[in-house]
């Protein structure tokens, strides 16, 4: 899943992006109001998280005129301020949810794994295909209730996949989702990386459903 990250505190900016990253996150990020509206305007994401005192523009003006535009991506607000007319303030100018600081990590990435969820219309944190079970909460994969170890890349594409089964999914889509670094993608990064999650997870009895249509992308099909 991708993530954009907008606060202004360099040293928790820096922290909570490689926490992120750490639970399987690609993450963008920026310390300025003004790029962050930019970077949330034009990029594609799963979840913005939003911290409201910013330079160049704040937060809520940001999330006001994302909402006037029509974005529709989930925004997780990050405040220090805990008064009652504040959180209304921020859930009525559009927010999704609210964390105010200071805050656990296990509780942001537990806010961000429900809306990333509610993202895809999918309350459960179980996806279950046949002998396929993938634990969205736990970030883990078994074929017929053993444990399937994959890379954490391999993961991230499987559950990006997962989460959007039924359509089909193009490359630049899974490309932009699941890389920090786009310098870092090669021309069959991604291909590679699903031959190798095909390999693990199919069995004879079980193939994994992921199949891939030419020229357009791959399909996680449940009817496989």
């Amino acid at each position: 899943m991708k993530l954009l990250l907008i606060e202004d505190s360099n040293r928790l900016r820096d922290s909570l992006a490689l926490g992120l990253r750490r639970a399987g996150y690609a993450v963008d990020e920026t310390g300025d109001g003004t790029e962050g509206f930019w970077m949330a305007k034009t990029g594609d994401y799963d979840v913005i998280i939003l911290d409201i005192m910013l330079p160049g523009m704040d937060g809520l003006t940001i999330l006001e005129r994302l909402r006037e535009e029509g974005s529709s991506t989930h925004v997780l607000l990050l405040t220090a301020r805990d008064k009652v007319g504040d959180k209304v303030a921020g859930l009525r100018t559009g927010a999704d949810d609210y964390l105010i600081k200071p805050f656990a990590m296990d509780e942001l990435e537990a806010r961000i794994e429900a809306l990333c969820r509610r993202s895809y219309g999918n309350k459960k944190t179980m996806i279950e295909i046949g002998d396929l079970s993938i634990d969205l909460a736990t970030k883990r994969v078994f074929l017929s209730k053993e444990i399937v170890e994959l890379k954490p890349r391999e993961y991230r594409i499987l559950e990006y996949l997962s989460m959007r089964r039924g359509e089909v999914v193009t490359q630049s889509e899974i490309e932009s989702h699941i890389y920090d670094d786009m310098a870092e993608v090669h021309s069959n990064v991604v291909e590679s990386a699903i031959s190798s999650i095909r390999k693990k997870l199919s069995t004879e009895e079980s193939p994994v459903p992921i199949k891939t249509r030419r020229g357009l992308g791959y399909i996680f099909d449940e009817a496989t």
